[in-house]
């Protein structure tokens, strides 16, 4: 929503369901490939898998899930704006920074039912575009005091499954009104662009500080907002 708001596009004024397939068609590929770049630590997830976990795996799909069905074309529609991108941007940096100052004194082997549905609830506030699914889990496992990388661990595995479930239950839909091209590209865009950075992924779980990471959000945000705002008063 931003980089084409910046640079004068009018993405704004697609077919709505058609844009935002095209916005899950990138995260789908970015999530297979999350899948290939992580395989050893999804199998080794599917491995231990028992009544516990697939309670708490389930407890942070069931919010995100439930906040869509409930409210996704409100949100989009009252939020979905570029300014709107923006600013979430700015509060969700905010936000981290301030969750990342709390004691970093639990694993990720601790993690309970209720931990996991904390995470989901943090999942579901990402539905409000700018705020990134990976921040808000990010965001709630620190306020639950887990480590930095156990944070990550548990981030990326709340995201996982509710990126492929959205991305096909619309890739469903988009199949019977037929694939275009650009929407096809995007996916291999992001998925390509997702595999060569993925040793990021290990340099995110060895940081000592969410940091810089809340700084480039918040940067981010107030650029973008004083970009949109000049543009509009031009």
């Amino acid at each position: 929503m931003l980089v084409p708001a910046l640079l004068g596009w009018s993405y704004a004024d697609l077919d709505d369901e058609m844009r935002k397939s095209f916005e899950v068609a990138l995260h789908a590929g970015t999530a297979g490939a999350l899948l290939i770049a992580l395989r050893h630590e999804v199998a080794e997830v599917l491995r231990e898998m028992d009544a516990r976990r697939l309670t708490r795996h389930a407890l942070t799909f069931i919010p995100p899930g439930l906040a869509a069905f409930a409210f996704e074309r409100p949100i989009e529609e009252r939020l979905g704006s570029p300014r709107g991108v923006a600013g979430a941007q700015v509060v969700a940096g905010l936000v981290l920074a301030l969750a990342d100052l709390r004691p970093a004194d639990r694993s990720h082997e601790e993690a309970s039912a209720v931990d996991a549905l904390l995470i989901g609830l943090g999942q579901a506030c990402a539905l409000a575009p700018g705020v990134s699914r990976n921040g808000a889990t990010l965001t709630a496992a620190r306020l639950l005091r887990f480590d930095r990388r156990s944070a990550n661990r548990l981030s990326r595995h709340a995201a996982l499954p509710i990126i492929l479930a959205a991305a096909g239950l619309k890739g469903l839909r988009l199949w019977k009104r037929g694939l275009p091209p650009g929407m096809i590209a995007g996916a291999g865009a992001a998925f390509g662009s997702t595999l060569v950075s993925s040793p990021l992924v290990r340099v995110v779980d060895s940081a000592r500080s969410y940091a810089p990471f809340a700084a480039y959000r918040v940067a981010l945000g107030v650029v973008s907002l004083m970009r949109l705002n000049g543009t509009h008063g031009r």
